[in-house]
């Protein structure tokens, strides 16, 4: 960033009474702290630390012990650094015109921390621009809405939440009119934050929503997706309104993804479209989804982080349980939008909205440059092995694939399957109500 820019920044928090700033966990979760203007500007200009805490607490907030070695409960927790990106200053005018900034974390020595999510992605990213390439991301999210709290639902304990709209109607403008108030603060709000909407619809569920947020260059789309996240839950709020991005918050209703529509270009063309080619597909495109096909298996559970997670993943909901491509098909993994040179596109269709879009943006975009890199075919991929079926599966693929620590660093890779292994070890210890109506009564 330009000094004279930065100097306006500096100047502009330093006469704000206050700001805040976000990060994301290995979760997703944002974590971050509000401070005085004159003590974000000090941030801002020569960085600073945070409590490694930061990640060593699971998504409930408990502290991972000894099994995570780092943050865990056995270690000091002491600092990481911290360090603002200044293209990312923002006023929130649903918070009074507040600024607000995303950071990044640091080893003592000032190198990448490596399980910083922000720092994988701008790894992958740095892979691309040494090989001339320029990757361009649309995020999509779908996720639920209720007429809820944080308290009420609790005291529900989580059954029979009412949601925000009624019946099942996709895309229709009459059922939306039902958070017509809500909507209406997420187009006025969101870009005059720096979050562009492009499409927001009902879908296939009460309280069901979809929005498509408008394409750009990876790292700021994944700045966007974790902020709209994290706004969705402010601005809902407001209007007495819960949002969820679980993967499948019932049976009954399809779940949440997150889909992610990518591009390649190069000198101002787009390296994913051949006019003479058919439905335009290009080499570098076929590629490109090759080595997505392949290393997904591998890179499974980034996309798929959770135990919930998998109830998403089943047949009859459009959401991918084969490792499959096709031109304009909404059934498989890796979709190519056919179209123009400027619009055309490839949509991977397997994460899920619960997971973090730096870690999924960063997979996918590191596996099909693996397919470039090695000029992987599509059509020779096995795509009849089956998926992991669950989080254990896909964490143990993961801890023992020499591709994952490849693609995404071995530091990384350690963290993030000591993290699944500590979510499935909480899970192993949970009784569920499907177990008690099960088996109270007949064992």
């Amino acid at each position: 960033m330009p000094p004279a820019i930065l100097t306006t920044l500096e100047q502009q928090l330093r006469a704000a009474s206050h700001a805040r700033f976000f990060t994301t966990d290995i979760d997703g979760v944002c974590r971050g702290k509000t401070h005085s203007g004159d003590k974000m500007a000090e941030l801002l200009t020569g960085g600073g630390t945070i409590a490694s805490a930061a990640f060593g607490w699971d998504i409930a907030d408990d502290l991972y012990t000894h099994t995570v070695r780092f943050a865990g409960l056995g270690t000091a927790l002491g600092e990481i650094g911290l360090r603002l990106d200044a293209a990312t200053a923002r006023q929130l005018p649903w918070d009074e015109g507040r600024w607000a900034l995303i950071g990044e974390h640091l080893l003592p020595d000032g190198t990448p921390l490596p399980m910083c999510p922000r720092q994988v992605l701008k790894r992958v990213l740095a892979q691309a621009a040494d090989m001339g390439l320029d990757v361009q991301v649309g995020v999509e999210l779908e996720w639920y809405v209720f007429r809820e709290t944080e308290r009420s639902v609790r005291v529900k304990g989580y059954r029979e939440l009412e949601a925000a709209t009624e019946s099942v109607t996709n895309y229709s403008p009459f059922r939306i009119d039902a958070v017509a108030g809500f909507v209406n603060d997420l187009f006025r709000w969101l870009p005059q934050a720096g979050i562009p909407l492009e499409t927001l619809h009902t879908e296939a569920g009460p309280g069901n929503l979809e929005v498509a947020l408008t394409y750009g260059p990876a790292l700021e789309s994944a700045d966007r997706a974790a902020l709209f996240k994290q706004a969705t839950r402010e601005i809902g709020r407001r209007h007495g309104l819960l949002n969820t991005f679980m993967a499948k918050w019932s049976p009954a209703y399809a779940g949440c993804g997150q889909h992610l529509h990518q591009s390649l270009w190069q000198d101002g063309r787009n390296l994913f479209h051949d006019a003479q080619a058919a439905h335009g597909v290009s080499e570098t495109l076929r590629h490109y989804i090759a080595g997505q096909m392949h290393a997904l298996p591998h890179l499974f559970a980034v996309y798929a982080p959770f135990i919930n997670s998998y109830k998403r993943l089943v047949d009859g909901m459009l959401a991918p349980v084969q490792a499959t491509w096709g031109i304009d098909n909404r059934h498989a993994a890796f979709r190519v939008v056919p179209g123009s040179a400027r619009s055309q596109r490839l949509e991977t269709r397997v994460p899920g909205a619960d997971a973090n879009a730096y870690l999924t943006i960063a997979a996918a975009v590191a596996s099909g440059l693996h397919g470039i890199r090695h000029r992987l075919d599509p059509d020779a991929v096995d795509t009849g092995a089956p998926l992991p079926q669950n989080l254990e599966q896909a964490t143990a693929l993961m801890a023992e694939s020499a591709l994952a620590r490849e693609l995404l660093g071995d530091g990384f890779v350690d963290h993030f399957v000591q993290t699944r292994q500590w979510e499935i070890s909480r899970f192993r210890l949970a009784v569920t109500d499907w177990e008690r109506a099960r088996y109270m009564e007949l064992v």
